[in-house]
């Protein structure tokens, strides 16, 4: 680096000039918690890698700060398909629901996904 240079770090927000929808924060925290609910769930799940790479998909939308609500909703259904059999999942994936509900911008979340208020 030459003498004097400055060094910038610059936030990632997926969109220039604008902050981040903290609503996509939230849905980080809800992914957060379902990824560590299903790191410790020690049954085999014939669709565990599915969900973690949705889950991972969630994770990196949430992170730029926009996601596609579209695109949120179809990892949602996937990551359902996947493990929302699995009560001892059913409070993560109904929290991660909720998140992806907040966005609206459309129908409700797909059928099957426990919703956090139902007691899943």
């Amino acid at each position: 680096m030459a003498e004097g240079a400055v060094v910038v770090e610059v936030e990632r927000t997926g969109r220039s000039g604008e902050d981040p929808d903290p609503r996509a924060g939230e849905l980080g925290v809800a992914v957060a918690r379902l990824r560590r609910a299903l790191a410790g769930h020690p049954a085999p799940l014939p669709d565990r890698d599915a969900a973690e790479d949705e889950l991972a998909a969630l994770d990196a939308m949430a992170r730029t700060g926009h996601p596609d609500v579209s695109r949120l909703r179809r990892s949602l259904l996937l990551v359902a398909g996947a493990v929302g059999s699995v009560s001892a999942l059913g409070s993560a994936l109904g929290e991660v629901r909720a998140a992806v509900d907040r966005f609206g911008d459309g129908p409700g979340a797909p059928e099957g996904v426990p919703h956090p208020r139902e007691g899943a």
